[in-house]
């Protein structure tokens, strides 16, 4: 992004056409520690939607590729520009209409991206009148890429490069796409995982994909072919850390399925019958073959699970509105708790495995300890469901030297309210409720909970708690509320330089953190406001004392 865009943004939404900011958005927020820009957007190209893209709800998978890129120049073409064959194979791959536009495949993982439609550095595919050589990428490299759903198809960005469009996109033809995860730590080529809202799920490499210039999925290994195991939809899938290449899916059934990549794809039938829909219960495979193991963990949808850095333990969230978190070796159910009101969507771990967030139908953000084994806040401030939470593991506080011993935790929040909400939490602050977000976020009457689930007793109850009181959890309220998008948000992920966040409707903006400058700016300004205000403390006493006289 050039300097003279950037300026721009930082004005106001209706200034910036080339993100399609629309009127009302701001492309910054501030926080204590400077300023957050939106830096630029990726999103999928609109010639390529499926009539069924309403029907899936985007989510975004970043992908970290270690290994250095390698570059192959080839020999350039007899004729100015791309072949009209390459162009239009590359049109017809990103949506344009007649192939003369300037295409980048690598960006900033490794190529160079085309402006104005002429190539500034090997790498890029498109029509260009001063250079003929097409660059010949591998992929084998390093690089970092978004992976999301949209519709019927699976989108790959490059993450650090500013093009709007996609690198590449992977169209099924029997069902939708609606979860997916990237083992950073795969030890063969299988490193990518895809469910499918027919219950399907393949296996795959994100280096071949990006090799191949096709749209189709290649050298996948098909898992619950045609539902053959379980005909329900896929809610998320994740990698054991740790697992020696084993993976988990989740279905809107209540069951969860263990798989083993190394092993044959083909199902295994043999699980009983699960006699008691509310009781949790664990079934293993008679024949070596997948799946290995069947989870009953709940009565309806698991809407999101996550395992802890270790790897030791499982947390999940589901329709019922529990919170279950499970010793994941032992295959016990360890501890959880209920939501004050609702279904819960999405959950998350903090780096330390100390502390799970959780969000959900009662437009709070839940924070659960792992020691104390309840819930120790409660942050207010969406006013519709929050169906996206993450801790941030880059963020520091800026005076870390003063922090001594008490740990700061920021941690992150999206909803159906278009919002992103950032929170500190200061654990020795949690004996009394704090910063009470003014009228309170929950859209709900506080006499009255859910019907049907809110009602539904699961047999652990014994270890799983029951929905605390208002009164009796400390309330959290943001440090930043900021509307980011125009549409009800789906997730946000946070990385070394930069905030993620995605819309359902596929929509990603990338907010780069705040600069050195920034942030002495931003300290600097504290300073002389905290200046200001003792000033005017004296003053107002010296008034006070002078008209008592």
């Amino acid at each position: 992004m050039n300097s003279g865009t950037s300026n721009s943004m930082l004005s106001s939404a209706s200034a910036s056409g080339n993100n399609g900011q629309a009127p009302g958005l701001k492309t910054y927020f501030k926080t204590q520690e400077g300023k957050y820009k939106l830096q630029y957007e990726k999103t999928h190209p609109t010639g390529l939607l499926h009539y069924g893209h309403g029907k899936t709800v985007t989510q975004v998978t970043l992908a970290h590729r270690k290994e250095k890129p390698v570059q192959t120049p080839t020999q350039a073409s007899s004729s100015l520009g791309v072949s009209s064959g390459v162009r239009s194979a590359a049109a017809r791959l990103l949506g344009g209409a007649n192939g003369s536009k300037a295409l980048s495949f690598v960006g900033g993982n490794g190529g160079g991206k085309s402006v104005g439609g002429t190539a500034t550095r090997i790498g890029s595919l498109g029509s260009s009148s001063s250079s003929n050589l097409i660059g010949n990428q591998t992929f084998d490299g390093k690089g970092s890429y978004l992976i999301f759903n949209v519709g019927d198809a699976i989108f790959i960005s490059d993450l650090n490069s500013q093009d709007k469009d996609p690198i590449k996109s992977i169209q099924f033809s029997n069902s939708n796409p609606v979860c997916h995860s990237y083992d950073h730590d795969s030890k063969d080529g299988h490193d990518l995982l895809i469910g499918l809202n027919s219950g399907d799920v393949y296996s795959a490499s994100l280096r071949q994909q990006l090799q191949d210039v096709g749209k189709k999925l290649v050298g996948a290994q098909h898992y619950n072919k045609d539902g053959f195991i379980n005909n329900n939809r896929c809610t998320c899938i994740a990698w054991v850390p740790n697992g020696d290449g084993t993976f988990v899916v989740a279905h809107t059934d209540g069951n969860m399925y263990v798989y083993e990549k190394l092993r044959d794809g083909s199902g295994d039938p043999s699980f009983p019958v699960i006699k008691d829909q509310a009781l949790f219960c664990v079934s293993h495979a008679r024949y070596s073959k997948n799946p290995v193991a069947r989870w009953h963990i709940c009565q309806g949808s698991i809407n999101g699970l996550a395992f802890s850095p270790d790897g030791s333990y499982l947390a999940t969230v589901g329709r019922d509105g529990f919170l279950r978190v499970f010793d994941y070796k032992k295959e016990l159910l360890h501890c959880g708790g209920k939501s004050y009101y609702g279904a819960l969507l999405c959950c998350a771990w903090s780096i330390d495995g100390k502390y799970i967030l959780t969000g959900g139908e009662d437009d709070l953000v839940q924070v659960w300890s792992m020691e104390d084994k309840k819930v120790v806040a409660w942050g207010e401030g969406h006013n519709s469901w929050v169906s996206g939470v993450a801790f941030d593991s880059y963020w520091q506080p800026p005076n870390s030297d003063d922090v001594a011993e008490n740990v700061v935790y920021r941690f992150g929040s999206v909803g159906q309210d278009a919002q992103l909400l950032l929170w500190d939490i200061e654990m020795d602050e949690l004996v009394v409720p704090v910063r009470r977000a003014p009228g309170g976020s929950p859209t709900f009457s506080a006499g009255s909970q859910s019907a049907h689930w809110d009602n539904a007793c699961p047999a652990n109850i014994l270890t799983l708690r029951p929905a605390p009181s208002m009164r009796d959890v400390p309330k959290l309220s943001p440090l930043v509320a900021h509307r980011v998008h125009t549409e009800p948000l789906s997730g946000l992920n946070f990385t070394q330089d930069s905030i993620l966040t995605v819309s359902r409707e596929g929509n990603v903006k990338i907010w780069m953190r705040p600069s050195s400058s920034d942030a002495q700016s931003t300290t600097s300004d504290s300073f002389a406001s905290a200046n200001s205000n003792e000033k005017s403390s004296q003053c107002g006493k010296v008034s006070s004392s002078v008209h008592k006289q």
